[in-house]
């Protein structure tokens, strides 16, 4: 889409955002690659702030394996594999919440995992 990126992995201090959105399509393969992701979604587990992952995401999350074991979420078929490989069930919903990580199947189930997910952001429902 030729969007520009305006900051890397690198440059990226977790600790100034309130949540983390995890996109689906093919980016997961690759971010997943980058040594910054796992301190950054880390971060976002360790702090109990929101994390919403779509579709492919889960990929993102086999580099916290350590923050994934006995969770519950949803994902694109494909990942469930990734899923199961984290030590996590994979559930069979279209939208999944599990505390701070809100899980979508695909892109037809955003404003779904979208309406949790800042729910969350704004303390709506949320115990703290």
């Amino acid at each position: 889409y030729l969007i520009e990126a305006t900051a890397s992995f690198a440059d990226i201090k977790p600790e100034e955002y309130d949540g983390l959105i995890i996109p689906g399509g093919r980016a997961p393969e690759f971010m997943r690659l980058n040594e910054d992701v796992p301190k950054i979604v880390s971060h976002f587990f360790e702090a109990d702030k929101p994390i919403a992952a779509v579709c492919h995401a889960a990929q993102v999350l086999t580099t916290v394996k350590e923050h994934m074991k006995g969770r519950e979420l949803t994902a694109y078929i494909a990942c469930k594999p990734e899923v199961e490989a984290l030590g996590s069930t994979y559930v069979s919903e279209p939208n999944h919440t599990d505390g701070n990580l809100i899980s979508g199947h695909a892109w037809p189930d955003l404003p779904g995992l979208m309406k949790e997910f800042v729910k969350q952001v704004n303390g709506v429902g949320v115990e703290a």
